[in-house]
């Protein structure tokens, strides 16, 4: 009996928790895989840009959205989680790495017919960006941990900027070479290309949208959550550590 009031206890205050954010994700995605569709299949530039446009900032809100709910509801972020997120992450990496040296090395003409000569100085410069900010987001850890929250807002707001001046320079490049003819479709080196550097912007967007998720408890600046800022912090430096491997490989090699 009292495991049948126990049981009848726990059912009485068992709830569903609902959030619009999943959905939202969904829909990004989609208006994502569209404008691929439309960029690669129809060859219709300016749905493209306009299927983009909607799926970019439903990605971002959502992820944002999702991350600000958990942290309401006291879920947030965890450090051991994110760990091992991480390093599945990393073996998505590695397939891709993987089939670009087996391609490479067992093709008997590199680069293959087709290929346009990639950027040389911008990958430098992006590269410094991405470094930069993985030395702010780390000293703005330090600053909140020392208990300086306004210097912690001032060096949080510097990463979000550098994170996206970062990916503006991407899309910029993106525009850049498709304008040149040079597209996913080009040939095999193109398409690597297109789907590394995509694979990892898209871990900057999602970077992004996490530290989006924090900025209304920061620019508030009453309780922050240090643990939340540090699994944020954490994987952005993974995001870092890959682009090293993303522009040696790639850009270089």
């Amino acid at each position: 009996m009292a495991h049948d009031a126990h049981h009848a206890e726990a059912h009485a205050h068992a709830h569903w928790d609902t959030s619009i954010y999943p959905f939202i994700i969904s829909f990004g995605i989609l208006a994502l895989a569209v404008a691929f569709s439309f960029k690669f299949v129809y060859h219709n530039g300016f749905a493209a840009i306009l299927s983009l446009g909607l799926a970019v900032p439903m990605i971002i809100a959502g992820i944002a959205g999702w991350t600000s709910e958990a942290m309401h509801k006291g879920e947030g972020l965890s450090y051991g989680a994110m760990g091992w997120f991480i390093l599945a992450e990393a073996m998505i990496f590695v397939s891709f790495f993987v089939s670009y040296w087996y391609t490479k090395l067992h093709v008997d003409v590199w680069p293959p017919a087709g290929n346009v000569e990639l950027p040389r100085i911008m990958p430098l410069v992006m590269t410094f960006i991405l470094v930069a900010s993985s030395l702010t987001i780390h000293y703005a850890e330090h600053l909140l941990h020392l208990g300086n929250k306004a210097g912690f807002k001032t060096w949080y707001l510097i990463t979000i900027v550098l994170g996206a001046c970062f990916l503006g320079m991407s899309a910029y490049e993106w525009s850049h070479l498709i304008g040149l003819g040079f597209t996913i479709s080009t040939n095999a080196f193109s398409t690597i290309f297109f789907s590394v550097t995509g694979l990892h912007g898209s871990h900057v967007v999602v970077g992004l949208a996490i530290f989006l998720a924090g900025l209304p408890s920061v620019l508030r600046g009453g309780d922050i959550d240090e643990g939340f800022m540090r699994t944020a912090g954490l994987y952005w430096h993974f995001v870092d550590i890959i682009w090293f491997f993303v522009v040696s490989q790639v850009y270089y090699w």
